[in-house]
């Protein structure tokens, strides 16, 4: 830690580390394995912490609480963007179009619309995301997966926000306002769609 030696170094990418145990860890991104499976699903991972976040998709749980507005996250980077919203603070600036971000993830993620890099690509039919967890979404597809259930009717969902929009059926609520009319709809697309109505736009020929 003091000299910064690292001792082992990877024979493939010569990225080099300080404990053996890291460098066998990052091999597996070179062979592919994933030692970790979740026991809920069959998903499997190639770092047993990143399973242990997955398995919280089943569990519900989420340890991390905002202190401003108490609202959960199931994971510590989650959280850390989530505060930005309070803050206001987007450090992570792209230099090509000067756009902030609030977290390094999203701004490494946006700079893919510049450079058009698509490096997750599904296994079975090749389609290529610029980010992993579009590419985990596509996935579900192929696999039927839906660990999103509804715990009012147990209807399951792909992805948490198609759940979010759903429990909305239940909840009544609707948070999209207009700001002619002050009319409120579930879904913000909907919304879009009736503004419409007002600027007479009418963009399909």
């Amino acid at each position: 830690m003091h000299t910064g030696e690292r001792p082992y170094s990877c024979e493939i990418c010569n990225k080099a580390f300080i404990e053996k145990s890291t460098l066998i860890i990052h091999q597996r991104l070179h062979s592919g394995e994933r030692p970790y499976s979740c026991e809920v699903c069959n998903r499997a991972f190639s770092y047993q912490s990143v399973l242990i976040k997955h398995k919280r998709v089943h569990s519900g749980e989420r340890p991390y609480v905002c202190g401003v507005c108490n609202k959960a996250c199931s994971n510590r980077s989650n959280l850390i963007q989530h505060n930005c919203t309070h803050t206001g603070e987007r450090p992570y600036v792209c230099d090509v179009c000067n756009k902030a971000f609030s977290s390094m993830r999203c701004l490494i993620r946006h700079k893919r619309t510049h450079t058009g890099e698509r490096p997750y690509v599904c296994d079975v039919c090749n389609k290529a995301y610029t980010d992993r967890s579009t590419l985990i979404q596509h996935t579900r597809k192929h696999s039927g997966e839906r660990p999103y259930v509804c715990d009012v009717c147990n209807k399951a969902y792909t992805n948490k926000s198609a759940l979010i929009k759903h429990k909305r059926t239940h909840t009544g609520e609707r948070p999209y306002v207009c700001d002619v009319c002050n009319k409120a709809y579930p879904q913000n697309s909907t919304l879009t769609q009736h503004k419409r109505t007002h600027g007479g736009e009418r963009p399909y020929v």
